[in-house]
């Protein structure tokens, strides 16, 4: 099991996955456009040369993240892939000195066991608002569950 930055040729995989899981109600939908703009932000889980989970790392602000399009392959769900995602997104967050991290999902017992605490959605920075949430669908009445995962400061 390889952990990967995306590359250009992963968008297909991405897109499918991520719909995947946004047709079942459990993640927001990702354009193409999107993706392939984006593209640098993911990375990819991949097996023998086969993509199969996706998420991103979206740099917010100089001390802040998110995670998004967390996504694998339904077979293989429960086998560590996601968490495998999880470890390689808190490092690279770690390198970049990113101070919290956080999601909006509706799998907030996966987020629990990878150390986020829930949290109100007043936590939700001005700049993420303006940026995402704005032009979601589901704005003003998101249902997902915002959660947080904070570092301590390197000295």
């Amino acid at each position: 099991m390889i952990v990967r930055k995306a590359k250009l040729s992963d968008s297909e995989t991405i897109h499918k996955l991520a719909n995947y899981y946004a047709d079942k109600g459990l993640l927001l939908a990702r354009s193409r456009s999107s993706i392939y703009e984006n593209i640098r932000n993911y990375s990819v889980v991949e097996i023998d040369g086969e993509v199969i989970g996706v998420g991103a790392l979206s740099t917010i602000w100089s001390d802040l993240a998110e995670i998004r399009t967390l996504a694998v392959e339904e077979s293989l769900s429960g086998k560590g892939i996601g968490r495998k995602l999880m470890e390689y997104f808190i490092s690279e967050a770690k390198e970049m000195g990113i101070q919290k991290i956080f999601t909006l999902t509706y799998q907030n017992v996966f987020f629990e066991k990878c150390g986020f605490i829930e949290v109100d959605k007043d936590y939700i920075p001005p700049h993420k608002l303006w940026k995402d949430c704005y032009g979601c669908p589901k704005f003003p009445d998101c249902d997902e569950i915002l959660m947080v995962m904070e570092f301590e400061k390197e000295k």
